[in-house]
């Protein structure tokens, strides 16, 4: 069954050629032109991802975006002319599944859109034991972390991250690795996104974080 997107996007040229990449993709798909028109199209639960463009002509895409993490986990990629490091962290802070830059490789990004489905369409084994690495304590089950018994919240792919590398303590994994197994794209793929999340992950854990980067080759996680 075709999957449906919800293309956020006011600039017609590049909605059309979006449209039709993603139409070849084996994509259905639905547009809006405005924050107000995005709004009143989530409560179609047939839409399983949205692409949503931050430089909206009545709103500003990252509103939407809160209003889209308060409703529930609906995967969202933000593809944006935006590319500075601040908009790029709030996106993801704020639960962005990945974060696109104009202008862009529409076959990369349909190939992005498909990594995310795959990766929602995983579930976690509930039997899945604890990993523990040093004061934080992550629940694959439960999807829960915790720093000395405080709970944390972390945005989904923080923890998959996180949860990955804790769970292979030691082992150095580049960039490509990461992104191939969190997120599911290929070693071509922009490897910037790890980075933020890493940093992200430094900056809420502070100094309990068990990831060190390792110069030159990655990241790795403290055994615990």
């Amino acid at each position: 069954m075709k999957r449906t997107v919800l293309v956020v996007e006011d600039e017609k040229a590049i909605a059309d050629v979006v449209e039709m990449y993603l139409d070849q993709g084996n994509f259905k798909t639905r547009l809006a032109t405005t924050g107000a028109e995005a709004r009143r199209q989530l409560d179609d639960p047939s839409i399983g991802l949205v692409l949503l463009d931050l430089g909206l002509p009545d709103d500003d895409g990252i509103d939407v975006l809160r209003e889209i993490r308060s409703r529930g986990a609906l995967p969202v990629i933000v593809v944006t002319a935006r590319d500075g490091e601040t908009d790029r962290v709030l996106g993801l802070e704020l639960g962005a599944d990945d974060y696109v830059t104009k202008p862009f490789s529409p076959r990369e990004l349909v190939a992005r859109v498909k990594a995310v489905l795959r990766r929602e369409e995983r579930t976690e084994s509930p039997d899945d034991a604890p990993i523990t690495a040093g004061s934080v304590r992550l629940d694959p089950a439960s999807r829960e972390v915790t720093v000395d018994g405080k709970a944390l919240e972390l945005t989904r792919k923080e923890f998959d991250l996180l949860a990955y590398l804790v769970a292979r303590p030691g082992r150095v994994l580049n960039r490509a690795q990461l992104l191939e197994a969190v997120w599911g794209y290929p070693d071509d793929v922009d490897s910037r996104t790890v980075d933020v999340h890493i940093a992200q992950l430094r900056r809420k854990l502070g100094k309990a974080c068990p990831v060190k980067t390792v110069r030159g080759v990655g990241y790795k996680a403290d055994a615990g």
